[in-house]
């Protein structure tokens, strides 16, 4: 480790517990936050930090949004499950809001972000088979390369990430992977009439917030239209104003046929996911068919409705679509020779670190953290900015400036 890092006691001490008594599946960088407040996170020694990673776009609200946190403990007063053997007083009323927020007939609700990955696999098999008419177990989804869509072993199978394969196998057949951002390869792969979904992220934000070629979209539409496949969109990291719309689709005005969403439907708060299509796909999963025993509870209902409102009535999606034009282009002022490109949309951004050390991305993430912002790597070379969606114009200035300075420890 650099040794340039200070560590005290204090922390010391908690990342000791986590060292003993926790699995070592996540490289941390070496802070323990015990409190977080719009677009700050603070340490166990009261130290602030600009947080640049926002819960990989789960707190696009800011942290501990004053609205949100009174609905949720409003709402923990009073009911926060009753699995969904019975009714209760809240679902309705998510699902009449959220349908209606994005324009389709349903929603199918569930917790994790990989959770509704998984709904939506089930879905739009069951599509294929009973509205498209393909044969038993025969069913096909298009994924891109590169992708992440979460660390299930049904979702490893289409990845191509040796750290979240190796030695998890086999695997589940029935997906095929062509190129990002590859139209003439979707077409090809579209070619078998077996083919059901075509499943993708707008924007690769794992594998370093890769943002395709404008009309990719809208390609992607057409090209569902005419081979009848359901065109499904993991917004879950892009969504909800993350990258300066609503939806990262929003920017083509395209509508996906099935629509992911989760991280930011809670505000950061609790686990909310959910998965929006109309009748026609949505429909044909029936009783016992799929189902989930925290999925729609009246806590995650309260919570998300919330922190759907909140995106609109603060003007989050323009403000990150401002914040983000303003944070790129001063960080191209900067010229550093270390930067070697600069990208995104919004504030869903990502600078590639060009360096002779390997693990200068690391060292300099380990420096930006003494400096007082935190951000993490991605595969080695890459480092996302993604703060929360209320940063202003000053606050981006000073981010600028604290990694700027932190450049100079490379």
């Amino acid at each position: 480790m650099n040794s340039t890092v200070n560590i005290s006691a204090n922390t010391q001490h908690y990342l000791a517990l986590e060292e003993k008594y926790g699995a070592h599946n996540y490289h941390p960088l070496p802070v323990v936050l015990e409190r977080g407040e719009g677009v700050f996170v603070y340490d166990v020694d009261g130290k602030r930090y600009y947080d640049f990673l926002s819960g990989y776009s789960a707190v696009n609200q800011g942290h501990c949004h004053p609205r949100i946190i009174a609905s949720l403990v409003e709402q923990a007063q009073k009911l926060t499950l009753t699995s969904r053997a019975f009714h209760n007083n809240l679902l309705g009323e998510y699902e009449k809001y959220i349908t209606a927020y994005f324009g389709y007939d349903k929603v199918l609700p569930m917790n994790t972000g990989v959770e509704a990955v998984e709904t939506a696999i089930k879905l739009a098999r069951h599509w294929g088979y009973k509205v498209k008419g393909i044969e038993p177990n025969q069913a096909k989804i298009i994924v891109c390369s590169d992708n992440f869509h979460g660390r299930t072993t049904g979702v490893i199978s289409f990845s191509n990430d040796p750290l979240a394969t190796t030695d998890f196998g086999p695997f589940i057949s029935g997906f095929e992977k062509i190129p990002f951002n590859d139209l003439p390869a979707l077409e090809r792969a579209l070619q078998d009439r077996n083919v059901c979904a075509f499943l993708f992220e707008p924007i690769q934000g794992e594998a370093g917030v890769v943002v395709p070629d404008e009309g990719y979209y809208k390609g992607i539409r057409i090209l569902c239209d005419e081979y009848r496949v359901l065109m499904m969109a993991d917004e879950i990291q892009t969504g909800l104003a993350r990258t300066g719309k609503m939806l990262a689709c929003d920017h083509e005005n395209v509508r996906p046929d099935v629509l992911l969403l989760g991280k930011a439907l809670s505000g950061g708060t609790m686990p909310v996911s959910a998965v929006l299509s109309d009748d026609e796909v949505m429909m044909t999963i029936k009783p016992g068919e799929h189902g989930s025993t925290y999925g729609g509870n009246p806590l995650a209902c309260a919570v998300a409705i919330t922190a759907l409102q909140v995106l609109k009535d603060e003007n989050l999606a323009a403000n990150a679509e401002t914040m983000g034009n303003l944070l790129r282009s001063e960080l191209e002022k900067l010229q550093s020779p270390y930067i070697t490109a600069i990208r995104g949309r919004g504030l869903l951004n990502a600078i590639v670190i060009s360096h002779p050390n390997a693990d200068a991305a690391w060292e300099l993430c380990l420096a930006l953290k003494e400096n007082g912002l935190l951000a993490k790597p991605t595969h080695g070379d890459k480092i996302r900015f993604a703060p929360p969606l209320p940063v202003n114009k000053e606050q981006v200035m000073e981010c600028v400036n604290i990694i700027a300075k932190s450049l100079q420890a490379l």
